[in-house]
């Protein structure tokens, strides 16, 4: 099983690459089975066995998920967009959009509410296997330990009180309807301008966070503070634009932090060295010594970031010591 979930995890990396490129000769069937060195037949079935959903649905979903960005951000004729998405036709391409989101390309255009998105599949993870990592290899890069005032912001996120750690957040999360992991994760994925969205990177978890608000109901963390786990997306504080019915928008004011960081990594062959070695740093940090002390205070607000290509990230909430 793992094997196969290796080569649907390839062809899922593909079509996002081709999508990038705008190679759409290499975006078929055939090209991406003979990658794999198997049948179209038994591509399309592992496909749908893995993935639970058909890969011409699958693809067109995607496809369409790259076209809305280009639809939302850019200024190009909507029919240009079309072709180079495979549509054959404005008209082929109004129909597909109104389908999936309701609306037509212009509307949306005009009116950018959040939506469903269709996010990229990732059936395989060395970690959720338990296979752990590749190899001896181990990042000799050191944390980085800064302060930092970040401005005032909003959060728009889902929050569960229940939970205790990324994997077992999203599992209780699809018990509450309308708040899966693909729901939340797609509606966040349409929202433009999101503060740590480059704009770079079709990856829909682009812009997309953990966070942990201080709560007297919450869950006791390790470091002793109790918590509730969120996931969400930070935006601009003159944020107006529509809140999904679904999910709650917070405001942040500015405030001071203390940022726990390490570079890139390899995912397969590093993630647990790099959680272990940030986990050490923030665990042995002497903050007295720096002038400041975390702050406990309800409604303050920790993030982190999880991006193999860019960082692993905690931002902890300080304050001064008087």
């Amino acid at each position: 099983m793992f094997e196969w979930q290796k080569q649907i995890q390839f062809i899922a990396d593909e079509i996002d690459k081709c999508l990038l490129s705008g190679d759409d000769e290499a975006l078929t069937l055939e090209r991406l089975a003979r990658k794999t060195g198997y049948s179209e037949f038994y591509v399309t079935r592992k496909f749908k066995e893995i993935s639970g959903m058909q890969f011409k649905d699958y693809l067109g979903k995607r496809k369409l998920t790259f076209a809305l960005k280009e639809v939302r951000d850019g200024t190009r004729k909507i029919c240009d967009i079309a072709y180079d998405y495979g549509f054959s036709s404005g008209e082929a391409f109004s129909r597909a959009f109104r389908n999936a989101y309701g609306q037509s390309p212009r509307e949306y255009r005009r009116n950018p509410k959040p939506v469903v998105l269709r996010t990229k599949i990732n059936p395989f993870d060395r970690y959720l296997a338990g296979l752990g990592e590749i190899g001896m290899f181990k990042s000799d890069e050191n944390v980085k330990i800064y302060f930092v005032t970040i401005p005032a912001h909003k959060f728009l996120h889902v929050k569960n009180y229940e939970s205790n750690g990324y994997f077992d957040f999203w599992q209780k999360q699809s018990l509450i309807p309308g708040q899966d992991c693909e729901t939340i994760c797609g509606l966040l994925d349409s929202i433009k301008g999101k503060l740590d969205d480059d704009g770079n990177d079709a990856n829909a978890y682009n812009g997309q966070i953990m966070a942990y608000i201080n709560d007297p109901s919450g869950r006791l963390c390790a470091w002793g503070i109790p918590r509730v786990e969120c996931y969400g997306s930070r935006l601009p504080a003159d944020y107006n634009g529509d809140i999904p019915d679904n999910m709650l928008i917070a405001d942040i004011p500015e405030a001071e932090y203390a940022v726990f960081e390490h570079g890139p990594f390899d995912y397969e062959q590093e993630c647990r060295s790099v959680e272990d070695k940030v986990e050490k740093a923030m665990s042995s940090f002497d903050y007295a010594a720096a002038g400041y002390e975390l702050d406990l205070t309800p409604g303050r607000i920790a993030y982190f970031y999880f991006d193999p290509d860019r960082c692993f990230k905690y931002v902890r909430p300080v304050k001064r010591i008087k």
